[in-house]
């Protein structure tokens, strides 16, 4: 991230601001095996740190949260493999997950207002179409598209766990939302950028 007039971030000391993807100057390219290094250790301990919250906390044990929302690993692909590009940055991924579980979880309940158990169960996955079909609209009206997040919007209809959480997915999705961008700040910083931008692409001068 290149400062532009009237950035906050210039206000900040550089020790801090450097973890929040901020350079005075665009920093030296790395040769490939270096980014192939941080992309492999920024996945590992990103998706390690989401597991190790949801397997290892009683208060998430007892309210029976997967491991882990599978659609997190395509998101550590962007965030850790292609930290650069357009759809791994924050907004895209915090936004993206948060706005397709919203809608996966509303439409998924508005199915399961069918009476019959059964009926429902037999339409489930014109739900999960319905629910990622929306969220792809909803995120590109915001601005938030994150392709993995269109995962995160069938979820509710096909997986019975994550169905099960009900309202109490959105909380868990953007808990691991957060901490996979906490990761990348701290790691895709030591020697790449990373975000590139926070809410908006700064315009060309």
């Amino acid at each position: 991230m290149i400062p532009r007039a009237g950035d906050r971030l210039t206000r900040i000391p550089p020790w801090v601001s450097r973890w929040l993807g901020f350079r005075l100057s665009p920093p030296p390219p790395l040769p490939p095996y270096m980014n192939y290094f941080w992309s492999f250790i920024g996945a590992f301990c990103g998706l390690s740190v989401v597991q190790a919250i949801f397997n290892y906390s009683d208060y998430f044990l007892g309210r029976k949260v997967p491991g882990i929302i599978a659609s997190y690993g395509a998101s550590a692909v962007l965030v850790y493999g292609a930290p650069q590009a357009p759809l791994a940055q924050p907004r895209a991924l915090l936004g993206g997950h948060f706005l397709s579980a919203l809608v996966g979880i509303c439409i998924t309940k508005l199915f399961s207002l069918i009476p019959s158990r059964f009926t429902f169960d037999s339409v489930r996955w014109l739900a999960a179409s319905l629910s990622t079909a929306t969220a792809i609209l909803v995120m590109q009206i915001t601005d938030t598209t994150h392709p993995p997040a269109g995962a995160t919007a069938l979820l509710p209809a096909v997986d019975i766990d994550v169905w099960n959480l009900s309202w109490y997915f959105l909380p868990v999705v953007l808990l691991s939302s957060t901490m996979l961008l906490a990761v990348s700040l701290l790691l895709n910083n030591i020697q790449r950028v990373y975000p590139t931008f926070w809410i908006a692409p700064a315009l060309p001068i």
